[in-house]
């Protein structure tokens, strides 16, 4: 009963064995996954998967990188979509001061922008961090965004941000880094954060677990990271499965 909070099965990676990818996940026991859109293209795939599969959701959101292409218009779409009874979170959206396509105050106003309609509409969100943590914080912070809450999506920092990230309501989502050998930082989240606030993801096709790293990644092997917080905290794979789908049914209003 594995709940996979945030895949990309929008992205041309799965264009040609779609079927076949959310079948092995099924069969490794993932019940329920969240199809992330992020752009218009992805957007409106994230939307079709969920209107064909009971089990599949949506999230629907404009990327910081992409946060110079947003206009008016889209925002209103997103208002729009996020009265569609399948969509359960607006997202992903954040700050990325990796890549440079979208300069960092336009990054902020999309942020800022998407918060307030997350609490207009009243769904969570998904956060998306690269390199621009204290930002994000305090953008999250000055908005309130607590009132929603939501989900730091593919977490990489600290123990004390995730702490404080609890604080304000969000929950720490762990995916396939937790089982590189090297990752010491999503380990320590893994053994330090209380079971009710953590989630399990892939972001496939991304950041593929162990053993396959380097490959393409899929829904089925969020198993894998699963498997290695139930290893680091002392549990069991089914207690870990069923507390992490338990938390994201109870954050996305899933019954």
């Amino acid at each position: 009963m594995l709940f996979d909070t945030h895949v990309h099965l929008n992205a041309e990676q799965f264009n040609d064995d779609l079927q076949e990818v959310i079948d092995r996940a099924l069969d490794e026991g993932v019940t329920n996954m969240v199809v992330v859109g992020f752009d218009e293209a992805t957007i409106k795939k994230a939307i079709e998967l969920a209107e064909g599969y009971d089990f599949i959701y949506a999230s629907v959101g404009w990327h910081p990188v992409d946060a110079i292409d947003m206009t008016q218009e889209h925002l209103d779409w997103l208002r729009e979509l996020s009265s569609h009874p399948k969509v359960v979170a607006l997202g992903e959206m954040g700050l990325d001061y990796y890549w440079d396509k979208s300069p960092k105050d336009i990054q902020k106003e999309v942020f800022r922008k998407q918060i307030r309609l997350a609490k207009e509409v009243n769904l969570p969100i998904i956060i998306h961090n690269r390199d621009a943590t204290a930002d994000i914080v305090e953008i999250l912070k000055e908005e309130n965004a607590g009132e929603v809450g939501g989900i730091m999506h593919c977490y990489s920092g600290s123990v004390e941000t995730a702490l404080e990230c609890i604080d304000m309501n969000f929950y720490i989502s762990l995916g396939g880094p937790v089982t590189f050998k090297n990752a010491k930082k999503p380990k320590e989240v893994a053994e330090s954060i209380p079971m009710d606030r953590l989630l399990v993801e892939t972001d496939c096709p991304y950041l593929t677990p162990h053993p396959y790293r380097g490959k393409r990644n899929e829904p089925a092997y969020v198993k894998l990271v699963a498997e290695q917080i139930a290893e680091l905290k002392g549990l069991t794979l089914e207690e870990v499965a069923g507390e992490t789908a338990k938390n994201a049914k109870k954050l996305f209003g899933i019954k």
